[in-house]
């Protein structure tokens, strides 16, 4: 039995550019082996001996949408955990939603490409921690179907939680960790809004209205520089008036060009839309 088809360079370039057009990830030449065993193990899982045949398939047969979301599912990169980046979350929540709750406001947060969920749920354990949970409207998005099945389930696996982020003392209450698996309580998984969002389709962004903070970290390095400009442009029209997109530290919004003002505070860099 077959157990890897080989790509071409010719299939190589289709498929980098369907990827490319689908979820935005960028595929130098220098990836081809890479990307080449990802769509075999889908090819040969759906039945093809042929990766050109499977990119037909793909791209022209009726069934190939159902198809290319479970490729995509394969192509994803699903690292995330508990409490990464902690202090950007925390800052948001002391500085942007509190005073928002105080003034009697009922923010919303977006936490984009969340994954299977550490993101949010973090979020949200910091929210319930200050009685803001209620208060607020958390939306966790993904374009994986399987990672946001394993999040709204949230039972997640040990390297949920890692030690170069150790988690505080009250994730007792909302985490229930064995040596195999963390498994979320209930009233953090009631309190997220899931759904299905591909970042490059405008409209799909724009379906989610207004929002106080949007968290996009760690996305935009996967992404061409225009892919990244475009998605940028996409979160950037999503938020509120004195709104605030955060992305991953090692991010930077300089390169790609926004209308958002860069602002520091307490080492944490963001970038907030401008007041009326």
């Amino acid at each position: 039995m077959t157990s890897r088809l080989p790509i071409s360079p010719q299939v190589f370039a289709i498929f980098s550019a369907l990827v490319a057009e689908k979820i935005g990830f960028h595929y130098d030449a220098a990836d081809r082996e890479l990307l080449g065993d990802k769509l075999s193990a889908r090819a040969l899982d759906a039945g093809f001996d042929s990766l050109l045949d499977y990119y037909y398939f793909l791209r022209y047969d009726p069934g190939g949408a159902a198809e290319m979301d479970a490729l995509i599912d394969g192509l994803v990169v699903g690292e995330t955990y508990f409490f990464r980046e902690l202090a950007q979350l925390e800052l948001a929540v002391s500085e942007f939603v509190a005073p928002r709750v105080a003034a009697g406001g009922r923010p919303r947060i977006w936490s984009a490409a969340c994954s299977s969920g550490e993101e949010p749920f973090t979020l949200a354990m910091l929210l319930a921690e200050r009685g803001l949970l209620d208060k607020v409207e958390i939306i966790a998005s993904d374009i994986s179907v399987r990672a946001l099945s394993r999040a709204q389930a949230g039972v997640l696996g040990p390297r949920s939680l890692r030690s170069n982020a150790p988690p505080p003392p009250f994730a007792e209450r909302w985490l229930q960790v064995t040596p195999d698996r963390v498994v979320v309580s209930a009233e953090l998984r009631r309190a997220i809004d899931w759904r299905r969002i591909n970042l490059l389709d405008a409209s799909q962004v724009a379906s989610l209205g207004q929002l106080d903070v949007v968290i996009c970290r760690n996305v935009l390095i996967y992404f061409h520089d225009n892919t990244a400009r475009w998605v940028v442009k996409n979160l950037s029209g999503a938020l509120s008036a004195g709104g605030i997109l955060l992305v991953g530290v090692s991010e930077s919004l300089f390169r790609l060009g926004t209308a958002l003002a860069c602002e520091e505070r307490g080492g944490v860099f963001l970038y907030r839309n401008a007041e009326p």
